[in-house]
């Protein structure tokens, strides 16, 4: 396909109608509304992969409840470093939101977000004394000001009667709770961030369209194929390309030839839950609550009981239980993974193999899991669960990072990573958890990676109206952390500890 005078030329062009996308442009926007903006996304509407309801568990992650981010050191202690990182990070994407619905671009808040309890919940006296540790260090800061902790039965039953109902009075059980937390829908969250996008001039949103392939320009920026419905193909010149499109970035950023992209490769895990929407079950749980994962489990194998409201109905919904797919995407193609070998990753593919046999093991013991072992695990969480209250739904598919270490054989991180050209005119997402959580502060590190010279121009103040909290560390500023979560709760009709 050749240039021509018909293609459409843009400032930006972000690929995935997802969270990721459609926050970078609503914060572009705002930041330089004459900035020309256009989405393209292969499937016919926005938030069907990894955004979506039923694809993302939705916990709003604080790090309040999630236990692997807070692991034990050597010495005895707790490591709470990245537990602090992403509560704060969480505090940026609260602040956002609560300028949008101030501002009117978000109708309601409660179209998104619900105020849902977060908490951590063990058995076994070994585990009671890990949590027991952990709220003493973790309560003693200021980021986590009102966590509770009880290793009394009757209390626990008291914040989360499901759990405990027929549980073994003799049992050592602990748990933590935290009542600020929330419950996060990111595919309705995206709806009404396109919806604000679509009312604004120099945006447009293409659904049911794909990008086919990427070039350099000679001149600088880059020329998107773009093929529709009936084979149609035209052509977008971008000053600017975001690869936001879930697993489906990978592909795109080995197919942009650009040297940062060498080395990278992709391990999909699929996902399945397990979820309840019986009113009289579902309105008795109110709490997202994180369990430990088994000994020598992965991190994604965390067991939790979530309390999900998706479309005005109240859900629970339990796993997750992880599974093997070549696919990168839910409605991606078996042949995925094995496209996106290349010479440059295939030495970090084969080292990752070498070194993760427990992951290895844990996927096949997954897939080869029977249903009655799936309620099996739930009755530990649930023990009075009834197996016909519930019924199993496949979620989104996770692309977790393989690169080149600095041996130059392969690392599997678990987390969210931004990769770009040395020009900043390519930037893409890799990664999962907690992603859609940290999205407004992932997208923050775009805009200093791609537009630094605008952001030290004249977007700073702009961007501390949307995000008071900007240039500070609210990890030391007890004063302005706790100002901060009381404005963003009251808008948002959040609970604060």
């Amino acid at each position: 396909m050749t240039e021509s005078n018909g293609a459409q030329e843009v400032d930006l062009a972000l690929v995935g109608a997802g969270i990721m996308s459609t926050t970078l442009a609503v914060l572009l926007k705002e930041l330089q509304p004459h900035l020309k903006l256009e989405i393209i996304e292969r499937l016919p509407g926005e938030a069907q992969e990894s955004s979506g309801a039923w694809n993302n568990a939705g916990t709003g992650h604080a790090a309040n409840c999630e236990l692997n981010y807070t692991p034990m050191r050597a010495d005895g202690s707790i490591d709470m470093a990245k537990a602090l990182e992403v509560n704060v990070e969480f505090d940026l994407s609260r602040q956002f939101w609560s300028y949008l619905v101030k501002k009117g671009a978000i109708a309601s808040p409660e179209d998104f977000i619900h105020p849902v309890p977060h908490m951590s919940f063990v058995m076994n006296a070994e585990h009671q004394a890990f949590l027991r540790k952990r709220h003493a260090a973790m309560s003693a800061h200021h980021c986590y000001h009102g966590m509770e902790y009880s290793e009394d039965h009757a209390e626990i039953a008291d914040w989360t009667p499901l759990i405990m109902e027929g549980r073994d009075p003799n049992q050592h059980v602990a748990a933590t709770r935290i009542v600020s937390g929330a419950d996060v829908n990111y595919g309705a969250l995206t709806s009404q961030l396109l919806k604000h996008l679509e009312g604004q001039e120099g945006f447009s949103v293409h659904f049911s369209q794909s990008v086919v392939d990427l070039h350099r320009r000679p001149a600088g920026g880059w020329r998107l194929d773009v093929e529709g419905p009936g084979a149609v193909k035209r052509t977008v010149l971008a000053r600017h390309v975001f690869l936001g499109a879930g697993g489906g970035a990978l592909s795109l950023l080995q197919k942009s030839g650009i040297p940062e992209a060498r080395g990278y490769a992709g391990f999909p895990v699929s996902g399945i839950w397990l979820r309840c929407g019986e009113t009289e079950v579902a309105e008795r749980h109110a709490a997202k609550v994180y369990g430990m994962a088994a000994t020598g489990s992965p991190p994604m194998s965390v067991p939790h009981l979530d309390t999900r409201v998706i479309d005005g109905k109240r859900w629970l919904l339990f796993g997750p239980y992880a599974g093997f797919s070549t696919k990168f995407l839910k409605r991606g193609s078996l042949f995925d993974l094995p496209r996106s070998v290349r010479r440059d990753n295939i030495l970090p593919l084969l080292a990752v193999a070498r070194d993760n046999f427990p992951l290895e093991e844990y996927l096949v013991g997954q897939v080869l899991q029977r249903s009655s072992h799936r309620y099996d695990t739930l009755r530990e969480f649930y023990p009075g669960m009834r197996v016909s209250d519930w019924e199993l739904a496949v979620a989104g598919q996770r692309v977790q990072i393989i690169h080149k270490d600095k041996a130059r054989t392969g690392k599997l991180e678990f987390g969210t990573e931004i990769v770009h050209s040395a020009d900043s005119s390519m930037v893409a997402l890799l990664g999962a958890s907690p992603g859609a959580s940290t999205a407004v502060w992932i997208m923050l590190h775009v805009l200093e990676s791609c537009f630094h010279e605008a952001l030290v121009g004249h977007w700073v103040p702009k961007i501390r109206e949307m995000l008071p909290s900007y240039g500070h560390d609210l990890k030391t500023d007890a004063a302005l952390c706790a100002r901060v979560r009381a404005e963003t709760a009251e808008v948002l009709k959040l609970d604060v500890a």
